[in-house]
């Protein structure tokens, strides 16, 4: 049965559905998980980053497509700490003017896109938040930098699409 949900899981992903995200977050289990068990589930993470404390956070994005991206930290113990759904208000909050492009993807993750505009002299990176499948259009949560690298403000819009 376990094989037959990762296969199951392995050809929903290859056409783009997350439904099994949702699977795999709900099997693993901070303090009892451990690392070796979230690369099977999740496979290698996009990006790492060390910890003070000793521990890595792996990036799992979902974009440009999805909706999601997952933070999991594992201590260096090797046993799960936390998973957590960075494409929130609660993180989007945290993005201030004057942060950098590393900052901003350590607290969100790979944006959907990034565009330079020359006679904006900067670049915007959008992150898609809501896919739309509710009836809906499509909103996407973006950050503005400077020719700096600096963060100048923040916003949301949504893409209408044809009718």
């Amino acid at each position: 049965m376990k094989r037959l949900l990762g296969c199951l899981c392995a050809l929903l992903s290859a056409i783009g559905i997350t439904a099994c995200d949702y699977l795999n977050v709900r099997q693993l289990q901070p303090g009892v998980s451990t690392a070796a068990e979230v690369r099977e589930r999740f496979g290698p993470p996009h990006m790492e980053w060390r910890n003070e404390d000793g521990s890595t956070t792996w990036e799992y994005s979902r974009q440009p497509e999805g909706v999601e991206c997952f933070m999991i930290t594992v201590g260096g113990d090797g046993i799960l700490r936390e998973i957590e759904q960075v494409l929130n208000e609660e993180i989007f909050a945290r993005v201030e003017k004057g942060m950098n492009g590393d900052q901003v993807r350590r607290l969100l993750g790979k944006p959907a896109s990034s565009q330079f505009f020359q006679l904006k002299r900067g670049t915007v990176w959008e992150w898609k938040i809501d896919d739309g499948q509710a009836g809906g259009e499509p909103v996407y949560f973006t950050v503005s930098f400077n020719n700096d690298g600096r963060v100048t403000g923040t916003g949301r819009y949504t893409r209408y699409r044809g009718r």
